[in-house]
């Protein structure tokens, strides 16, 4: 039987953004990360942009505090390789997870480029097994790898975690998008146009040496008006809530969205 206040008793919704997302991904060259402490969210995933850019333990252990804490770790970066030099990783602190990733090329050296992968992500995830998987350019290798799945929004990702879960995955799926919560058409090309012109499709698809900001006309501002749709969560808050919706519908556990304009638009 209930009691009284158990009767009578309202549950406190979850924190929640502007536009429903369920996370936010902070880059700590961009974002103040004591700012991101006010954030209406449970969760946050600190990005990796290079060795130099890896926050103090002190400012992780902040964030662990506050949130469900995720710190992105390339297992084949100096630091943070389980197979060698892995001593960032005492900069990260206990009450943090992890996300295992083969690391972007930008921030790897020439030598780091070259490590497998395979067996790395295998030995990551047996010192933390809680920690998210990167997908990109590694997917085949993340799926053996176990764990949560953490993609990048792209064109086919809502048939592609589908056909995942027609298959019978049922393990966790987070999701990585920019974010620009504008109509404006030039300000969303400012914020996320560069990103969206580095994915392969688009990149071949625009002209050679078109603009890939606001200035893009013709063509190339064709192109990158549909590829920001396709990569990016752009639009009004509730424009971009309805596409929150229709991933979680195919079968997204957690969408991560990188606020391409700063933390405050999705607070």
């Amino acid at each position: 039987m209930l009691t009284e206040n158990e009767d009578t008793a309202e549950t406190e919704p979850a924190p929640t953004t502007r536009a429903d997302i369920d996370a936010v991904a902070l880059k700590p060259t961009e974002h103040d990360l004591g700012a991101a402490l006010d954030l209406p969210v449970d969760t946050v995933a600190v990005d990796y942009e290079g060795r130099d850019a890896v926050p103090d333990e002190g400012t992780l252990a902040r964030l662990a505090e506050r949130f469900d804490c995720y710190v992105t770790t390339p297992v084949r970066a100096d630091g943070f390789d389980p197979l060698g030099d892995d001593s960032l990783l005492d900069h990260v602190p206990d009450a943090a997870r992890r996300v295992v990733v083969a690391g972007h090329p930008a921030y790897l050296t020439e030598e780091e480029r070259e490590r497998a992968v395979a067996p790395r992500l295998r030995a990551a995830r047996e010192t933390a097994p809680d920690a998210w998987v990167g997908t990109e350019s590694v997917e085949r290798v993340a799926l053996a790898a176990g764990g949560v799945q953490y993609e990048l929004l792209g064109r086919g990702t809502e048939h592609d975690v589908q056909a995942l879960r027609a298959a019978g995955f049922d393990g966790g799926i987070a999701l990585y998008a920019p974010v620009v919560l504008s109509t404006d058409e030039d300000g969303i090309l400012d914020a996320v146009g560069a990103y969206a012109a580095r994915r392969a499709p688009v990149r071949h698809a625009l002209p050679d040496n078109a603009a890939v900001d606001a200035t893009a006309t013709g063509r190339a501002r064709e192109v990158l008006s549909q590829a920001v749709r396709d990569y990016a969560l752009v639009g009004d808050a509730p424009t971009v809530a309805d596409r929150v919706a229709d991933l979680r519908a195919a079968g997204v556990d957690t969408v991560v969205g990188y606020p391409a304009r700063g933390i405050d638009e999705l607070q």
